[in-house]
């Protein structure tokens, strides 16, 4: 095994992947990661879904090394530069115009946490409330204001200070089916003796990725919108991980048929990998004075080439969405197939699009399994409270042929922990080209 000592010696022991990937990576183009031993991998975790479009991206990588080449400004604070008109010009004409969308786009520091500090900021800021419903799993980062709206207790715990002005909510499906959480919302908010105070804002993610892959239907995104009206609370769409395509459409709520007054965008934003973030708000919320929320690195130039040419070269016609919806069939049905074929894990399935969780009663044979495929070529993390679920999130430009691979590896580990034979199944060659 790679000599890791280095990392053992110097780097904190706050580091967490590499305990869960204990080699020494050395080179990354497309799904796959390789080692310096020269061992390939298929990546099924694209840096937390931050790697979209895959590792080096042959298109983006192109036109970023020509930008450098050309001497173009790297760093820009918010000042004006051709690389930043060029993005906004982008994203309004490929994104925002042609699902009707009108909001003013702000550029926070470069992470998806920068972006959930301001916006709940902002939120504040337009109704003069300082309350936040947030929900049960749910994950929004871990700073400050964004650590407050954050359920997990392993990140709220290392705080060092309270964390106040949120109150927590169920999420959908979390007191079971057939109970209507936003009955409850909207039971509390309506009661002046609930005892909690009428908030700002809600934020919630409509795919809860670190939760658990817990999927919000869309009549229950639809409801949870129609309360923050009746309440004049503003509806935040927290999008940085299950945005930009990873549930098949560029937004993850579209199918709900709702209106965020505020989205979150960061992770696959850039396309390449490279910190940027933005808070996208309706016209109307935009009281900012200037300079009143800034960063330094609020403006990464660099990230704004490689996004322009993810929106142009993936957004602009219906095919990458078609070859989503296809991926997403595949990687839904080959986890039910598992499920269906290893009772003894009590395998349940959940997940929309290109992120798909397969969860198991046991959360140490997820752990188990997760391991064995990483010993067997697969990269693949767990999420949810007691990392009970196994999540899914490959590049969503990954080749048929490798995204079958895949979860073979993964479907073998399975059987292999469990101590069973692989299932026998007609899978590896269904195909899954029509809508579920």
């Amino acid at each position: 095994m790679t000599n890791l000592k280095i990392f053992d010696r110097l780097e904190s022991e706050v580091r967490g992947y590499i305990r869960s990937f204990p080699t020494l990576f050395a080179k990354s183009r497309g799904a796959m990661l390789m080692d310096v031993e020269g061992r390939g991998y298929i990546d099924f975790f694209s840096g937390a879904g931050t790697l979209n479009y895959g590792h080096n991206n042959p298109v983006l990588k192109q036109c970023l090394l020509e930008y450098i080449e050309a001497d173009g400004v790297v760093h820009g604070l918010d000042m004006a530069t051709v690389a930043k008109k060029e993005f906004l010009e982008t994203f309004e004409r490929v994104i925002l115009r042609p699902r009707n969308m009108e909001y003013k786009i702000q550029f926070p520091g470069p992470t998806g946490t920068n972006a959930v500090e301001a916006a709940l900021k902002l939120a504040r800021q337009v109704k003069g409330r300082t309350n936040i419903i947030s929900f049960t799993n749910g994950f929004h980062g871990v700073t400050g204001a964004s650590l407050a709206a954050t359920g997990n207790s392993k990140f709220r715990d290392a705080a060092g200070t309270p964390l106040a002005n949120t109150t927590f909510m169920p999420y959908d499906g979390y007191l079971g089916e057939g109970v209507n959480t936003i009955e409850y919302l909207e039971r509390v908010i309506a009661d002046q003796s609930s005892g909690v105070d009428i908030p700002a804002a809600v934020i919630v993610e409509t795919i809860q990725g670190e939760g658990g892959v817990n999927v919000a239907s869309f009549r229950w995104l639809k409801g949870l919108e129609q309360v923050c009206r009746r309440h004049d609370m503003l509806l935040i769409i927290d999008d940085i991980q299950v945005g930009c395509g990873r549930t098949g459409s560029f937004f993850s709520f579209e199918g709900a048929g709702i209106s965020p007054d505020i989205i979150t965008l960061s992770k696959s934003l850039s396309g390449y990998g490279l910190p940027m973030s933005v808070v996208l708000m309706k016209p109307e919320h935009d009281i900012w004075s200037p300079g009143a929320h800034n960063g330094t690195f609020r403006g990464n130039n660099l990230a704004f080439v490689t996004a322009k040419e993810a929106l142009v070269h993936y957004w602009t016609t219906r095919d990458f969405e078609d070859t989503l919806r296809r991926k997403g069939n595949i990687m839904s049905a080959w986890l039910e197939h598992i499920a269906r074929g290893y009772p003894r894990g009590g395998f349940s399935v959940r997940g929309r699009g290109m992120i798909q969780g397969l969860v198991a009663e046991d959360p140490e044979i997820a752990s188990k399994i997760t391991a064995r495929a990483f010993e067997d070529g697969l990269v693949v993390e767990t999420s949810g409270s007691q990392d009970q679920v196994i999540k899914l999130l490959p590049p969503l430009t990954i080749e048929e042929q490798t995204l079958r691979r895949g979860l073979d590896i993964l479907e073998r580990a399975t059987a292999g922990v469990l101590g069973v034979p692989q299932a026998v199944d007609t899978i590896r060659f269904i195909n899954f080209g029509g809508a579920r």
